[in-house]
């Protein structure tokens, strides 16, 4: 866990950056809820491996921008080098915005993943890493402590390494469960897929019959007892308005308005039939796509097959 403070140091660790596949990065900000936050500590780990701790080095680079400046250069713009951060869009901000290249983010990856895959409750990285990867007792209190004290505590010190670890062991995991929920669809075993896709249908349409039911139930329950507000649901009235035009009086305000009102109106099948012969009348695009529709094929159907 070395604490590097001094420019040369921090300039010597940033060049030997420049070697590496991938990094694991996160920043503590100093004033992150003023106009004008500060970049404290750029925390970098280069071993996935190492849970000791050793290869975390912390960049102390609090009102260095010469020191921000050359890690930007030297490593945020280089696309050779993978940079993994936890809710990178944060991060990045100090760290070069736009220009960072090859940047990855777990946050990102987590939100990726189906649900049943990874039921959390939230994508925090602390959440991550205790359900994914048995981080227990993470401590997050000095997350919001003073990062523009000198010198940092011990407490703080700690929490900043720790980061860098449980990034690096969360980004392992969810590649991990990433490959496993999107293995080559060449290699799929379809009857395996149907057989599971039948049991899961069966299961939902019983649960999602229950699903409706109870929302029908509460609702009604909470109207009649006049109960706005229970500890899981609030009951909240809206109005929906639609306006409606009859279209031979809009086409004539248009036309005495002289409002420009040229732009494509798509023709439902409705309304082509009812034009009939007359859609030839008209200039009109044809945008065609296509795509795969998944039909199940119901048990009648097979029987008359076979």
């Amino acid at each position: 866990m070395p604490y590097l403070t001094t420019a040369n140091k921090i300039y010597q660790i940033i060049a030997e950056y420049t070697k590496a596949k991938t990094i694991w990065i996160d920043t503590e900000v100093a004033d992150y809820n003023s106009r004008k936050p500060r970049l404290s500590l750029i925390q970098v780990l280069d071993d996935p491996e190492d849970m000791s701790g050793d290869r975390v080095f912390l960049l102390d680079v609090l009102d260095q921008p010469d020191l921000v400046a050359n890690f930007i250069e030297q490593i945020m713009v280089n696309p050779d080098i993978e940079k993994v951060f936890h809710n990178a869009s944060y991060d990045v901000k100090f760290l070069g915005n736009k220009k960072a290249e090859n940047i990855t983010c777990t946050l990102e990856l987590a939100k990726k993943i189906p649900y049943y895959l990874l039921p959390v409750p939230n994508y925090q990285l602390k959440t991550l890493a205790t359900v994914l990867c048995n981080f227990h007792y993470i401590d997050k209190q000095a997350q919001t402590s003073d990062w523009g004290q000198r010198p940092l505590t011990e407490e703080q010190i700690d929490y900043a390494y720790l980061d860098c670890i449980y990034l690096a062991q969360v980004h392992k995991r969810l590649l991990e469960l990433q490959s496993a929920g999107n293995p080559h669809p060449e290699a799929e075993d379809l009857i395996a897929l149907n057989v599971r896709y039948t049991q899961i249908e069966e299961q939902w349409k019983l649960l999602n019959s229950e699903f409706e039911h109870l929302q029908e139930r509460i609702k009604k329950a909470m109207q009649a007892q006049n109960v706005s507000e229970t500890s899981f649901f609030k009951l909240t009235a809206y109005e929906r308005k639609t306006v409606k035009a009859q279209f031979l009086e809009l086409a004539r305000l248009v036309q005495s308005q002289g409002l420009n009102f040229d732009f494509p109106i798509t023709l439902t099948q409705k309304l082509q039939k009812d034009l009939g012969e007359n859609l030839e009348q008209l200039s009109v695009e044809i945008d065609t796509s296509n795509s795969l529709r998944l039909t199940p094929k119901n048990q009648e159907s097979n029987t008359e097959d076979e």
